[in-house]
């Protein structure tokens, strides 16, 4: 056991960074943006200039408790309206893109809105607008904070001539009417009408944020000699996947809450390296983290305990067996990042790993949890080369 720094210099962290590190990628060589990564989960196939963002459907109000309140509209309310759901997330999208184009034409002349799933969307502009000087905010590192403060920004830089930060500047303001005209459609709305009367969050807004240009990543098979495959509900991972070379399997009742099938990820997991013949597979379970961002402890420590008992237990049962039959295996156990129930956000501190099977000497931890985890002294400064370590294998190239 110990910990990794998934969270290199100058990041934030993310899934999309941290995730990118765990995976075995350095984030400093190969992360243009999360939205590129979603948009390849989608099967989209954006130009090498084309910008593409993030759009959430979110929650704005009066309280971060306690029913929704439409008198104020100031704070940053919940990033996932409510955990929506895919069909209300689709009427609410095809709604949006008919009132852009009269609310906000010049803005929405050029985007292509795409959507994924639940509160997860993709927005692409092909006009080759240039939003390197834009700063945008993630709608899960603001909660409970004022929403208007946190409207993308252009980047201040003395450096930069005034020509580039009018480009800027224009730029900025394409994305506010963009996310600004989202709440006129929104406000009253057939979807949201009906989420209020059963007393759960609306979605209130369209954020735009997370840009960036396709990416380029060498295939996991080129660099490690293996094949891998991907489970998860997020877009997001399995973006990260398709780059990667993985495809993501197919698990019905595969969520992104505590309503997920743990167990049919569990049973998939061994299936992928018993049946399906693939090397690693990277099982990606996500209820902690969105509980964490609701600061709901108690489906947090529930979502822990189902991964326990639903997919590390059979996990560890097929591990005893394929050693028992004398073939190797190894698992890696870890988050991509903390998500604090605390403060609802994201944090950067390193997160604990755990390394168990075939020629893994005990370094001394007795269970797996931050103390013993910290207790070890390992650090892995670089989280991307854990990969390497638990694998057991040197990148080809090197």
């Amino acid at each position: 056991m110990g910990v990794a720094k998934t969270t290199p210099p100058g990041f934030e962290a993310g899934s999309d960074v941290c995730s990118m590190s765990l995976l075995g990628y350095d984030p400093a060589k190969y992360h243009t943006g999360r939205a590129p990564l979603e948009a390849a989960s989608l099967g989209l196939k954006p130009a090498p200039s084309d910008c593409i963002f993030r759009l959430n459907l979110v929650t704005t109000g009066a309280s971060t408790s306690g029913p929704y309140s439409a008198s104020d509209e100031a704070l940053m309310i919940d990033h996932s309206a409510g955990a929506i759901t895919d069909a209300e997330a689709r009427i609410l999208i095809a709604s949006l893109v008919e009132h852009w184009k009269s609310a906000a034409s010049i803005a929405a002349k050029s985007m292509t809105l795409t959507a994924g799933v639940s509160y997860r969307n993709i927005l692409i502009d092909s006009s080759g607008r240039s939003y390197v000087d834009v700063v945008t905010t993630p709608p899960h590192a603001v909660p409970g904070e004022s929403w208007r403060a946190h409207l993308p920004k252009c980047r201040v830089s003395e450096s930069k001539s005034g020509a580039a930060e009018a480009g800027g500047a224009a730029a900025v303001d394409v994305l506010c009417d963009l996310m600004l005209a989202s709440r006129d459609v929104f406000r009253n709305h057939p979807v949201n009408k009906a989420r209020i009367a059963s007393g759960k969050r609306p979605a209130t807004m369209a954020w735009i944020w997370g840009q960036g240009v396709k990416p380029s990543m060498p295939a996991f098979q080129q660099r490690f000699g293996i094949r891998g495959s991907m489970i998860t509900a997020v877009d997001l991972l399995s973006g990260t996947a398709a780059y990667m070379g993985w495809p993501r399997l197919d698990v019905p009742g595969v969520t992104s809450y505590h309503d997920t099938d743990y167990a049919a990820q569990g049973r998939s997991a061994v299936e992928a390296v018993t049946t399906k013949n693939y090397d690693v597979v990277c099982c990606h379970v996500e209820a902690p983290d969105e509980a964490s961002h609701q600061a709901d402890w108690k489906t947090k420590v529930a979502a822990i305990e189902a991964i326990d008992l639903h997919v590390m237990a059979p996990i560890a049962a097929c591990m005893s067996k394929l050693e028992q039959q004398g073939e190797g295996c190894r698992v890696l156990v870890m988050p991509d990042h903390y998500t604090l129930v605390s403060t609802r956000k994201h944090d950067a501190t390193p997160v604990p790993f755990l390394v168990a099977g075939s020629g893994i000497a005990s370094n001394g931890a007795k269970a797996f949890d931050e103390p013993n985890a910290a207790s070890t002294h390992l650090v892995i400064e670089h989280g991307h080369e854990l990969m390497s370590h638990f694998l057991g294998i040197k990148e080809k190239n090197q």
